[in-house]
């Protein structure tokens, strides 16, 4: 007969347990009380159960150190995770919305996230949480609920701005996007239900990457992480591990395990300023699509050029102002209007306000050369 640890009833010793271990040939501990191998056996069972033997010195049974404090059961790993979330929870929502049918008398219903930024009632989500949106609710974690209305909204990052009608809400910490380095660790937080947190974990897998909206636009620079994604959480943060917020989560490929994406919190401070101030962000577009690549230092020594890294374009939309300007995939914006460029953010930053028909001036590296063009950009 035998149990679960693989002791074994001895017929011949009615009540004495005897121990068969795997892969020795059969080999049996006849397991008889007064002698040393009763005490060695019950030893053995103890370890392969998982406890921590602790012997008592004059022979007695060994017994297994267990802590009941689950406090000491939690690593360093997981203690910052709930330590994170004890901080940033509760400035996280979530906005049921009520969206202007495309067919008449067909209604629909939306459910996200987002991250309450400031005491009285602004909120940070996703553009396509809120888009059409004709009715917008904001549910607390403590259960309560509030009336919001659309701030503004950018579908060219995916950026929203709502404001509940509340005042003195716990708010969330922006941090900074710029120092983020591959590996460290993400934490996504959504409140999809208004009335609990849902986490995800992981850590970033890449930066700089560009993405496909649902729209069909192309939102640049966004982080890659291999944080599973929640139903309902698009809009709410990626926080880092104390508690600043990094980015907005704005998609996870399906059939695709271990991709999703979120907006830079530097991308969404600007945009959320642009947002309050103006109802939307004005922008001139040169109709290209880039990433941050590195440069090397002999190029960066070769051109005099003061940053690391440059914009790389990765595709140009056709009859655009960048195509008309004669711009190529592959090329490297270095430089507009004589100032350095190190990210996409720069080149949204110096288009933002920038008057639509006016010269502007790329510096840009292709096939070795430094390059002068002149593009003259739309309004977006």
């Amino acid at each position: 007969m035998a149990d679960g640890l693989g002791i074994e009833l001895d017929e011949a010793f009615t009540g004495l347990p005897r121990f068969a271990l795997p892969g020795i040939g059969g080999w049996r501990l006849k397991c008889v009380r007064g002698n040393n191998m009763m005490e060695e056996t019950e030893r053995l069972v103890k370890i392969l159960a998982g406890g921590q033997v602790q012997p008592h010195g004059n022979g007695q049974s060994a017994r297994v150190a267990r802590s009941e404090r689950d406090e000491d059961l939690l690593d360093a790993y997981s203690r910052a995770v709930v330590r994170v979330v004890e901080k940033v929870g509760p400035a996280v929502v979530s906005i049921g919305v009520k969206k202007q049918a495309r067919v008449p008398h067909f209604g629909q219903e939306g459910a996200g996230s987002g991250v309450i930024i400031a005491p009285d009632g602004f909120v940070l989500t996703n553009h396509h949480v809120v888009e059409r949106a004709k009715e917008v609710e904001v549910g607390l974690t403590d259960g309560r609920t509030f009336p919001a209305h659309i701030v503004g909204s950018d579908p060219a990052t995916d950026l929203a701005v709502v404001r509940a009608e509340a005042s003195n809400l716990p708010t969330a910490e922006l941090g900074d996007s710029d120092s983020l380095r591959v590996g460290q660790l993400a934490i996504a937080i959504g409140n999809p239900l208004g009335f609990q947190s849902t986490v995800s974990t992981g850590v970033i897998s890449a930066l700089g990457r560009a993405l496909r909206s649902q729209s069909g636009r192309l939102i640049e620079n966004v982080i890659q992480t291999d944080v599973a994604l929640n139903p309902g959480n698009s809009g709410g943060p990626l926080v880092d591990s104390r508690g600043h917020v990094i980015g907005i989560n704005t998609a996870m490929i399906f059939m695709a395990q271990g991709i999703s994406f979120a907006v830079p919190v530097n991308t969404a401070r600007w945009v959320v300023g642009e947002l309050v101030t103006r109802g939307k962000v004005k922008r001139a577009y040169l109709g290209i699509a880039g990433q941050v690549r590195p440069i090397g230092r002999r190029v960066q020594r070769q051109f005099a050029l003061k940053a690391p890294t440059a914009v790389e374009i990765i595709s140009v939309e056709e009859r655009g102002p960048a195509h008309r300007a004669g711009l190529r995939e592959g090329d490297l914006i270095v430089a507009l209007n004589g100032e350095g460029i190190t990210g996409v953010d720069d080149i949204h930053r110096l288009l933002t306000g920038w008057p639509a028909a006016s010269s502007l001036s790329l510096t840009i590296l292709r096939n070795g050369e430094q390059l002068q063009v002149q593009a003259m950009p739309d309004e977006m």
